[in-house]
């Protein structure tokens, strides 16, 4: 297994691990300030979070330029990716910090894009990533890494970062998969 794989590998093995951070009642102390609060594991489960989601470009840019792009990666990338987000956001349902229609509209559009991604491989072909789709997981990375630190440090200036990211996440998340339906659509059988 080459190196990049094993760097994909890693991002899904942290998957749990941040979600225990997350969801276990640990009791830490947390940091305080006047209206603002946030538990040590919530940081750490963040930076976690942060640490996966770089590993996501850089996996890429080994694979390409060492020429050691194998069908296990392409495979395991985008699954990666995928758990990584759904994991999170269902963890932020759970700790109601995000709506759960967010979580669903994201979470929905990924399953029906990799179903279509699935019906280009049948056909021998490979779907890349849209510039729509890189905005999208730049956006719904931004949003989740200001819902897992509670709207820090926006919350000192009374700014809803943390409500105005999520109405982007799921507004440009709903775009980009029309987009990628309507680029595509030569690929969706109308009839058997």
């Amino acid at each position: 297994m080459n190196l990049a794989n094993k760097i994909t590998l890693a991002r899904i093995f942290l998957v749990p691990i941040i979600m225990f951070l997350l969801l276990i009642n640990m009791n830490l102390s947390e940091l305080r300030f006047e209206d603002f609060s946030i538990t040590w594991n919530q940081i750490l489960a963040t930076l976690i979070f942060i640490v996966a989601a770089a590993t996501d470009g850089l996996d890429g840019y080994i694979a390409r330029k060492n020429k050691i792009v194998t069908n296990l990666g392409k495979l395991l990338d985008p699954l990666a990716d995928k758990l990584l987000v759904a994991a999170v956001l269902i963890s932020l349902v759970e700790m109601d910090k995000v709506d759960a229609w967010i979580a669903i509209v994201i979470i929905s559009r990924e399953f029906a894009v990799t179903g279509l991604r699935q019906i280009a491989l049948l056909e021998g072909a490979v779907l890349a990533a849209s510039t729509w789709g890189k905005w999208k997981t730049a956006v719904q990375i931004t949003m989740i890494i200001a819902l897992l630190l509670n709207n820090f440090p926006f919350t000192f200036i009374d700014i809803p970062f943390d409500q105005i990211s999520s109405w982007a996440a799921a507004l440009i998340t709903v775009y980009s998969g029309i987009d990628y339906f309507v680029k595509n659509k030569n690929l969706i059988p109308l009839t058997e």
